[in-house]
């Protein structure tokens, strides 16, 4: 591993980073936070000091990165920039995170949650991100079967295929009764597992399909009930032996939350095979797998234009389809099916206005709307916001990945989350 010198004189691109800090447990926005940023390794030596807006967001920091093709091709160098953010707020605990991964030409974003002073139990004030699995040492994974058989995992107790509003990760091995367990959202985990698995750097294709085998898998741990069965009280580990690597803390970047955004409801499976399909892969470096899809592997098809089916088709065979969940918990109401603009009209106009309304008490940036069920002037003007605040594209129209966006937002903020 090169030193912190060797790799700063070799800085010669750029990536971005921002900061967005809310309260813990509340989901609410913290404004006016001290954010300081430095490269980890040498705490003295600042790259920005900055605050938070009214939305708990700091302004975007450029930070100098190694040359983009480290990341582009398996290296011993590493290909990200490491840097330390501590926040300090008036109230609230003092935190830093070291080992922020900023890669060049990709948005970082480290969310943080503050704790007030007076916050019951043990504080967390320090959150150190280990090395990246492409870059790390990690154990390999166990192989296991694709399908799970009921006699293996115990009673199956969902009827279909649902996402999750939350999962339960372990973070370690399934035996070690001393590591926490955090609940974490569902496409939050997803976001956390590609950001720590791939290189947010590589062809849009490539992303796309190992998202997909990452939620595939998920969802298989969740709809076999695989730990449950085996009375564990979590769904998953953070242990690569056996599952994917989350990093509690760690950041994610905007193009991958954008992929999970738009796909988050789709998994892979096989003709006449109800669960979703447990789809191990590796990186095909440190690691070989016949079998499976290699990370590599799939960046380099990504490279030839294959398409994110073909890539997966490609490693696991011909009969691998993408497939869509039956339903969404913890939503207060599904996705209408088409884009919400002006001149919209009726109820579905109405609850997202409803749920709009509640967020913008909680992040007074955005326009206060009175809900009426006709999307005017006004409502486009608060989903403008909105987009703008959480990082989406700014067009005024509730598509897809705003509906559900909202949809999240308002369950933070309220914490109300009703089961379709």
């Amino acid at each position: 591993m090169k030193n912190l010198h060797i790799l700063q004189q070799e800085s010669v691109d750029e990536g971005k980073l921002q900061v967005r800090i809310r309260q813990k447990n509340l989901g609410t926005p913290v404004s006016g936070a001290s954010v300081r940023i430095s490269f980890s390794g040498d705490p003295d030596g600042n790259i920005e000091e900055a605050g938070t807006d009214e939305s708990g967001n700091s302004q975007m920091v450029t930070v100098k990165t190694p040359p983009l093709e480290y990341s582009m091709e398996p290296n011993e160098a590493q290909p990200y920039s490491e840097v330390t953010v501590t926040v300090s707020a008036q109230g609230y605990r003092e935190i830093t995170v070291s080992g922020v991964e900023v890669l060049p030409n990709e948005t970082s974003i480290q969310e943080i949650e503050l704790e007030a002073l007076d916050a019951p139990g043990n504080p967390i004030d320090n959150i150190v991100i280990p090395a990246h699995t492409l870059y790390g040492d990690y154990p390999a994974k166990i192989p296991e079967a694709e399908v799970k058989s009921v006699n293996d995992t115990g009673e199956i107790v969902l009827s279909r295929v649902v996402i999750p509003e939350f999962v339960i990760v372990h973070d370690g091995v399934p035996t070690d009764p001393t590591a926490k367990n955090y609940y974490i959202r569902y496409r939050d985990y997803i976001k956390n597992v590609a950001s720590s698995e791939i290189y947010a750097t590589w062809p849009d294709a490539a992303i796309r399909a190992n998202v997909l085998a990452i939620m595939s898998f998920t969802l298989n741990r969740i709809y076999t009930e695989w730990y449950r069965g085996k009375g564990y009280n979590f769904n998953i580990t953070s242990s690569t032996a056996y599952d994917h690597k989350f990093i509690y803390g760690r950041n994610i970047y905007t193009n991958i939350s954008k992929i999970v955004n738009e796909m988050f409801e789709n998994y892979l499976s096989r003709p006449n095979v109800t669960q979703p399909i447990l789809t191990q892969y590796c990186d095909g470096q440190k690691v070989s797998c016949p079998t499976w899809m290699t990370q590599w592997g799939s960046k380099n098809l990504g490279d030839q234009g294959y398409s994110p089916i073909e890539i997966l088709r490609h490693f696991y065979g011909s009969n691998m389809y993408i497939n869509v969940a039956e339903g969404i918990s913890g939503i207060p109401a599904s996705w209408p099916g088409y884009d919400l603009t002006v001149g919209s009209r009726g109820n579905k106009v109405y609850q997202m206005q409803q749920q709009l309304a509640r967020i913008a008490k909680s992040y007074p940036a955005i326009p206060a709307i009175v809900p009426d069920g006709i999307y005017g002037n006004k409502t486009r003007e608060a989903v403008e916001k909105f987009q703008s605040v959480f990082g989406l594209p700014v067009t005024g129209i509730v598509d897809y990945n705003t509906w559900y966006e909202i949809s999240n937002i308002y369950v933070a903020v309220t914490r109300i989350a009703e089961l379709m």
